[in-house]
């Protein structure tokens, strides 16, 4: 142990001894030196390639046996490092290794050298091959001069041979320009041979080519404007251009006219035709010329007459193709059918015809409702319209007013007198919209419809006189008799007749003038018949049953007007009246409850009393007690029998009222006059309880019967509440 204690102590005096040794402290630098940076790397394989030999030389094979010796040995730690860092300083104090050392920077400036000779021998050979190219460019040079002698020479050729070239070209150029306008002009300012056969051939063929060679020619006569407005006056050529222009055009027009004369004289196969745009542009030209228009649809005129008049006859005997639809005049039976049809085939050619005329003319068609009011422009196309639909149905207007007037005098029925006259109307009113009001089919149809609403009036009349004649059985009861039913039972016909007939755009001041006449006549025919028939059975039966049957009729009428707002006014009218008849009728029903109840008398004597109380000038009256039926004994006995009568069923349903068609109005009559008897037992009441009437016992008089003078018991017992 002591000796391994002092080896190591000599060992740690030795480190010591070394760390201060300057050679030590370089090696250790150096062994701690890392290696593994890629720069120094890079550096050191550079210089191991300068100082690498040839294999062949025994000098390079010792120095790769040391630099392989060397790199075989292993990494050691720090207490091994000295033996081989004496095996590694052997190695480089090798010849090769100091060398490299001593002679470093000569080695590296002597490879510099060497590379700069390299390049020095390679630029020797560029320079050498740039010699030879600049020989080559030399010659180059000398072949392309000879080359611009020989361009100089020939251009000095050929520039006469351009100027005489260019000369031509100008001269060339100048006349192929005349030319050119010369050409312009006469497209410009002439027809070609074929678009003046087309204008000037008798041959009748229009079509789209001749429609062009008529633009054609009319824009050469309006541009030839132009040559006869020179300074000094018109041209030769343009006086010439257009007189023969002008004379081609007029053929033109004239074989315009003839075509559509051929072709309107077409028209006669079908009542419904539709137009091609040739013959839509082939009027558009006539138009400019107004009397040949006038002439061709002079043509068209007739022959639009003869179909439609055909074709109307046809629908009337013959019915349609196949017989479907069947003949009109099949349903001359039925009136409103027979006239509705005849009317909805006028209309619905009109619509046709219209249609027709309107594309003729190239006008648009305005988007309307049917019935609607129809806008009639002012213009010059809507005049031919309405002027040619005049034309056209002018020949209609006669077998369809002989027809409809035949069927109109026929009818003896109001209701159907009313339906057809409200047919015409609606008819007259839809195609007055469509072809205007003055045109005669309007001017008919007016006609027709006067007549028609003329004899239904009649027949409205002749009603009510034969209404007002009615005489009723004396066994006749308070009801409506059968005949005002049967009146009212037409009315409400009518109504609904009227009030299908709306268009819509009415108001409501339109709509009540429209009725009122008929609605005046019929319900004061039924009026004046329920007075006259109530005066008799008033003298037959009591007063009493003339005003319920009055009531009864009224009310019914009253039912039968109330649901049209047309006739709100007469609904007024009838309901004031049942109001003030239903206040007499509530007068007379008191009065009789009072003679049932008999508290009549009783009543009549304090109403007496208190009239005299009420006038200052007479003399101080009687106690009620010693005045006939207000007597006590006779007070008891009224009041005995009032008692029996509100146990009676009379109380709720008095018989008197059972006649009454209007149970609320019963209702009503019955309750007032009930309100009205407690108003007649308070007053009764207060006459017995006043000492002035010297009562004796007054309560007891009052307590001895039902009610027992009590007014809130009086209306429990008749079911009546008090006034508010």
């Amino acid at each position: 142990m002591q000796s391994s204690y002092s080896s190591s102590t000599s060992l740690d005096e030795k480190s010591k001894s070394s760390a201060r040794n300057p050679i030590s402290v370089r090696l250790y630098k150096v062994l701690g030196t890392n290696y593994d940076d890629p720069a120094i790397r890079e550096a050191l394989e550079t210089v191991s390639e300068l100082y690498k030999a040839p294999e062949s030389t025994t000098k390079g094979k010792a120095v790769e046996r040391e630099v392989k010796s060397l790199a075989e040995e292993d990494e050691a730690s720090m207490f091994d490092l000295e033996p081989k860092l004496g095996g590694r300083h052997a190695l480089t104090s090798s010849g090769t290794a100091a060398r490299a050392r001593k002679n470093l920077r000569r080695d590296a400036e002597l490879k510099l050298a060497q590379g700069s000779r390299q390049f020095v021998r390679a630029f020797q050979q560029v320079d050498k091959h740039l010699d030879v190219l600049q020989e080559h460019i030399d010659a180059m040079h000398v072949r392309c001069d000879e080359a611009q002698e020989q361009l100089r020479s020939t251009n000095e050729a050929c520039r006469s041979l351009l100027e005489r070239a260019g000369g031509l070209r100008a001269t060339r150029h100048a006349v192929n320009e005349q030319q050119m306008a010369v050409d312009a002009f006469l497209s410009h300012f002439a027809l070609t041979g074929e678009e003046s056969d087309l204008l000037q051939s008798r041959d009748i063929q229009i079509d789209s080519t001749f429609l062009r060679a008529m633009q054609k020619a009319e824009r050469i006569i309006a541009d030839s404007s132009v040559l006869m407005s020179g300074q000094d006056g018109p041209t030769k050529a343009g006086v010439e251009i257009i007189a023969a222009t002008s004379r081609q055009v007029e053929e033109g027009y004239d074989k315009l006219a003839r075509w559509c004369s051929l072709e309107f004289r077409q028209f006669v196969r079908d009542a419904l035709l539709e137009v091609t745009p040739l013959m839509i542009e082939a009027v558009r030209w006539l138009r400019k010329k107004p009397e040949l228009l006038s002439e061709a649809l002079s043509v068209l005129s007739q022959t639009r007459q003869s179909t439609l008049l055909n074709a109307f006859m046809d629908a009337l005997t013959r019915g349609g193709p196949g017989g479907l639809p069947r003949p009109i005049e099949m349903h001359a039976h039925d009136p409103l059918r027979y006239v509705g049809d005849m009317l909805a085939w006028v209309h619905q050619t009109i619509a046709g015809e219209r249609e027709f005329l309107e594309g003729l003319f190239g006008v648009k068609g305005e988007r309307r409702m049917v019935g609607s009011v129809r806008k009639f422009e002012d213009s010059e196309e809507e005049e031919w319209i309405q002027e040619l639909m005049d034309n056209s149905l002018e020949k209609l207007r006669y077998p369809l007013k002989v027809r409809v007037r035949q069927t109109v005098r026929s009818q003896e029925s109001c209701i159907a007198s009313y339906r057809v006259a409200n047919l015409l109307m609606f008819y007259n009113l839809t195609m007055r919209r469509t072809v205007g009001e003055k045109a005669g089919l309007s001017e008919t149809l007016n006609e027709i419809t006067d007549e028609a609403y003329k004899v239904f009036m009649d027949t409205v009349e002749a009603q009510a006189r034969s209404l007002a004649r009615t005489i009723l059985p004396d066994d006749q009861d308070a009801q409506p008799p059968i005949s005002l039913l049967d009146h009212t039972q037409v009315l409400r016909e009518l109504m609904n007749v009227y009030k299908s007939s709306f268009m819509g755009d009415e108001s409501q001041n339109d709509l009540r003038e429209g009725f009122r006449p008929i609605l005046d006549v019929m319900v004061d025919a039924a009026i004046n018949m329920c007075l006259s028939v109530s005066d008799a059975r008033a003298t037959q039966k009591g007063d009493w049953d003339g005003d319920v049957f009055v009531m009864n009729c009224l009310t019914h009428l009253l039912s039968v007007v109330r649901p049209y707002t047309f006739a709100e006014y007469k609904a007024s009218e009838l309901q004031n009246d049942i109001d003030a008849r239903a206040e007499l009728l509530i007068t007379d029903h008191f009065d009789t409850i009072l003679r049932d109840t008999s508290l009549s008398k009783c009543i009549s004597i304090c109403n007496a009393q208190s009239s005299s109380d009420s006038n200052p000038d007479t003399e101080p009256r009687e106690p009620l007690s010693h005045i006939g039926a207000m007597q006590p004994q006779e007070l008891v006995l009224a009041l005995r029998a009032f008692a029996s009568w509100l146990t009676s069923p009379d109380v709720v349903h008095p018989p008197r009222l059972a006649p009454l068609l209007d149970r609320r109005l019963a209702e009503r009559v019955h309750r007032a006059a009930l309100r009205a008897l407690v108003g007649a037992y308070e007053q009764l009441c207060t006459e017995v309880r006043r000492p002035e009437n010297r009562y004796e016992a007054a309560n007891t008089i009052l307590g001895a019967q039902r009610p027992f003078g009590s007014l809130p018991a009086l209306r429990q017992i008749l079911g009546i509440e008090e006034d508010g």
